[in-house]
């Protein structure tokens, strides 16, 4: 991101539509990729998730001329989440250096094995073995409190999604943002490890992919709705609530009221749309 000082936390999104992308002019204000978010800890690059929206991310990387040094977390690795890879140019350059992240597998599956079916016959035409960067792969149970980087802590949990999900909490320089997607609440209670994530949180990203009126139709579908993302931050103490992972049905409009009802409900939220900028 040239331009933007090095010194402090940057998040930028590439992403934020969950289960397909969805391009067209009706999500032309919010985006259609599907999750993707940078955050930069000073010079250290941290990615969470590798959806669609990671394709314009790695372009924009090799549009910078630099070698790219980086950590892609992963939430979960069902296909929206993962789809990103094969189309990530830096992964193709000699001299770039990625480092994949997942807490959600149980062994023996593991990342690497995930991302190697991904791209095999007859899904993919090239092997993950093409890719000329240095790739590195770490499994960890969700729960550990990963240091990635000296000064950068990840505090990370389990959540409630189908076949496993990870959440994580990024504390660098005396800030914290939460990345919470692909998680259900359950009706009258508070998800403790999603409270534990967000506590104190300056900004908390949130699966907001229903409303309250639509979750019941989409109970254990493994995702929770931006009333309950408010309820937990005010809970939590966040100091902004970021509603992400959006349902692909609803299109700029649709998302136009959630933000205004949303910003109503509790000052300062804001919807997530591809190449927001948050400074925290």
């Amino acid at each position: 991101m040239p331009g933007l000082v090095q010194s402090n936390m940057i998040i930028r999104f590439w992403g934020v539509r969950g289960s397909i992308p969805c391009p067209g002019p009706e999500t032309v204000r919010y985006g259609g990729n599907t999750s993707c978010v940078e955050v930069r800890c000073g010079r250290h690059l941290m990615i969470f998730d590798g959806g669609s929206g990671l394709r314009p991310l790695g372009d924009a990387l090799v549009k910078a001329g630099r070698p790219v040094n980086l950590d892609l977390f992963y939430s979960h690795s069902h296909l929206d989440h993962i789809v990103g890879l094969p189309f990530f140019a830096p992964a193709y350059s000699a001299g770039n250096r990625i480092r994949f992240w997942a807490g959600h597998l149980k062994p023996p599956a593991t990342i690497k094995g995930v991302l190697d079916k991904m791209m095999s016959s007859p899904l993919f035409p090239v092997p993950i073995d093409i890719l000329e960067a240095q790739l590195e792969f770490h499994d960890f149970v969700a729960g550990k409190t990963l240091t990635p980087h000296a000064g950068v802590k990840l505090v990370t949990g389990p959540l409630n999604h189908p076949n496993g999900a990870t959440g994580y909490r990024i504390e660098y320089a005396g800030k914290a943002v939460a990345y919470l997607t692909d998680t259900e609440h359950h009706a009258g209670e508070s998800d403790p490890e999603v409270l534990k994530l967000m506590r104190d949180a300056d900004v908390a990203i949130y699966d907001s992919t229903y409303t309250d009126e639509e979750y019941p139709r989409h109970r254990h579908w493994g995702h929770s709705t931006w009333e309950e993302g408010v309820r937990l931050a005010e809970q939590a103490g966040v100091k902004q609530l970021v509603i992400f992972h959006h349902d692909p049905g609803h299109d700029d409009n649709f998302m136009d009221r959630v933000g205004a009802d949303a910003a109503k409900l509790r000052r300062g939220t804001i919807v997530a749309r591809e190449g927001l900028v948050l400074l925290p």
